[in-house]
């Protein structure tokens, strides 16, 4: 390639000095032309090592700036459904919550209902228990009674009548006096 570019070089240099008005602006078509291929080489070398790299490592920046931002688009769109999921599970829990309240205050109110029904139950019974024993305290009482006042009417008619009883009078006089204070 190179003889065949100072060939070149050279029909041009000797063209244009025949022309004229190359010579009259002072450019040397040789020069230009190794300035042309100069040049070329130049461009050749600085592509090949120092555009080519730096066009690859533009659109490996581009590709990553892209994954970046679908990365970010696909964040974006995880975050406004976690946002929502939590929104949901944040209103099934209020839900839940509510009805563990609403289930606390109906076993508490069955309780203080059965509590009160238990107490009720007592205190009825305990009633109905000191009821019987006043009852039976009241029978006590009227038994030792009529026994005393059947000893004392039998002691007042033993002194009335100044005569001593046998036992089966005393025990007669008794009878009838329990019978008299038993249908009072």
């Amino acid at each position: 390639m190179f003889p065949l570019f100072l060939a070149v070089t050279e029909a041009a240099s000797h063209a244009a000095t025949d022309e004229g008005i190359i010579p009259k602006f002072g450019i040397e078509l040789k020069l230009v032309l190794w300035q042309v291929f100069a040049f070329l080489v130049l461009f050749g070398v600085l592509y090949k090592f120092g555009i080519k790299p730096t066009i690859a490592t533009m659109e490996v920046r581009n590709r990553k700036i892209a994954d970046g931002l679908k990365h970010a688009e696909e964040t974006q769109v995880r975050l406004t459904a976690a946002a929502q999921e939590s929104a949901q599970i944040v209103r099934n829990a209020s839900v839940e919550a509510q009805k563990i309240v609403d289930e606390a205050r109906k076993i508490a109110k069955e309780f203080a209902e059965k509590q009160q029904a238990e107490a009720v139950a007592r205190s009825a019974d305990t009633l109905a228990k000191a009821q019987q024993a006043i009852e039976l305290e009241h029978k006590k009482m009227l038994d030792l009674a009529r026994t005393e006042i059947a000893r004392l009417v039998v002691t007042t008619t033993e002194r009335v009548l100044a005569k001593k009883l046998t036992d089966a009078d005393r025990a007669s006089y008794n009878e009838a006096a329990a019978k008299e204070l038993s249908a009072l």
